[in-house]
């Protein structure tokens, strides 16, 4: 299976159902009034984290999903039935963001099997003409549509979840160190790159003694920037708790020195905060001559360096022993926490008023066009409701202040009226 760690999505919420007109009809009960329901609400949209999968491979193939509407409603005061939600299954370990003309704001960190957020919401139910009838009219011959829902563009971008992280140059061994240690079974060549995807394993020491090791690409130098492939998979070390930097002991001192100068560059590049956090470093391969050689020349010039020879088990258990100590003994990450949420206008300012080049009035806010996409201009009734509205609301006199004259043409959410 392709590993796929970004993807996005379009989301939209299902519209809520129409209200409706509707009068009581009953033997004996004359001019029994209005009886139209209300519409039901339409769906709401979740992402849910979930075990069950490792990758955005689906989404490669589906990228827009929205929610079932609401139904209308019915006589005798009957609302209509709402939507389900609609609940989309992403990996463990997914970060989801909105996209937004401002930039990207992070919505959640689903970290934990069964951790949902909501994405988009759907439209409440229009409201029936029984909500409308008051002293002086006792029957109201409009009722509201539903509500449209909200739609938005969502960034995915996952990073696995592991306790013990593999880093190093292409070649160093650390597919093969993997194999050995769990039952993954990556991919192993004598050619850089071999690896092109992250590959998670799960280390069983004991019964009650086990964790997931994850081996990263081959990072080189420039990686944070995009040299290789470490731009791609560098974030999923973001998630490590403990890193284990395996070097080449197959090349000579000067190399391998250099080497683990280019990886934690690399890293401190990418994230400073991840040369802070636990590391392991160990040299491969010992079960060759020149390997040993290199292990003991340099065990008194990189502290507490660990050789092993994958091929032959020597020193994998008693490294895979320590990684599960410093597991054991490192902080739990803090989990990001979605951005704090924005200000919304107050009544007050919850619209605004422009001059269109051919001399309309365009008046635009979230208020006013929910109004409208809600309002039935087929009734007199409805469309005097939603002057009213806009009355209170200030939009009247805002026109009048920027000098709309009777015949002006006032725009709304896509409608045009003539002002008067």
């Amino acid at each position: 299976m392709q590993f796929i760690d970004e993807a996005t999505i379009a989301v939209t919420g299902g519209r809520g159902g129409d209200g409706v007109v509707a009068w009581r009809r009953e033997k004996y009960v004359p001019k029994g009034g209005p009886a139209g329901g209300d519409g039901g609400r339409g769906g709401d949209v979740f992402l849910e984290a979930t075990a069950e999968l490792a990758t955005l491979i689906d989404f490669r193939f589906k990228k827009t999903f929205a929610a079932e509407g609401g139904k209308p409603g019915s006589t005798s005061n009957k609302s209509g039935r709402s939507a389900a939600d609609l609940v989309v299954a992403v990996p463990v370990g997914t970060l989801a963001y909105r996209v937004e003309d401002s930039g990207e704001r992070l919505l959640a960190d689903l970290s934990l099997p069964g951790e949902r957020i909501r994405v988009a919401k759907g439209g409440r139910g229009g409201l029936g003409n029984q909500h409308f009838a008051t002293a002086s009219r006792q029957a109201p011959r409009f009722a509201e549509r539903g509500e449209p829902p909200e739609a938005a563009t969502v960034r995915l971008e996952l990073k696995l979840l592991a306790d013990c992280g593999i880093v190093g140059l292409p070649n160093a061994g650390k597919s093969t160190l993997l194999s050995v240690a769990s039952a993954a079974r990556p991919k192993i060549a004598d050619y850089p790159f071999t690896t092109l995807e992250p590959q998670l394993g799960v280390v069983r020491l004991a019964p009650e003694e086990s964790f997931v090791l994850v081996d990263v690409p081959g990072l080189i130098e420039g990686a944070h920037a995009g040299a290789g492939l470490g731009d791609r998979f560098l974030r999923h070390v973001e998630r490590t708790r403990v890193l284990l930097h395996l070097m080449d002991g197959a090349r000579p001192a000067a190399a391998i020195l250099d080497d683990k100068a280019t990886i934690e560059a690399e890293l401190r590049a990418w994230n400073p905060a991840l040369l802070e956090r636990p590391v392991l470093p160990v040299l491969s391969k010992l079960d060759l001559p020149e390997a040993r050689e290199r292990f003991d020349e340099l065990r008194g010039r990189i502290p507490e360096l660990r050789g092993i020879s994958a091929a032959t088990g020597e020193g994998v258990r008693e490294l895979l022993y320590a990684a599960y100590r410093a597991i054991d003994a490192a902080p739990r990450l803090e989990r990001r926490e979605p951005d704090a949420p924005r200000f919304r206008l107050q009544a007050a300012q919850a619209f605004t008023i422009e001059r269109a080049a051919d001399g309309a009035y365009v008046v635009a806010g979230e208020r006013v066009e929910r109004l409208a996409a809600m309002t039935d201009f087929d009734s007199d009734e409805g469309l005097g409701r939603f002057e009213a509205i806009l009355a209170k609301m200030g939009v009247d006199a805002k026109l009048r202040e920027l000098g709309a004259r009777d015949g002006d043409t006032v725009r709304i959410a896509g409608y045009e009226f003539d002002y008067s």
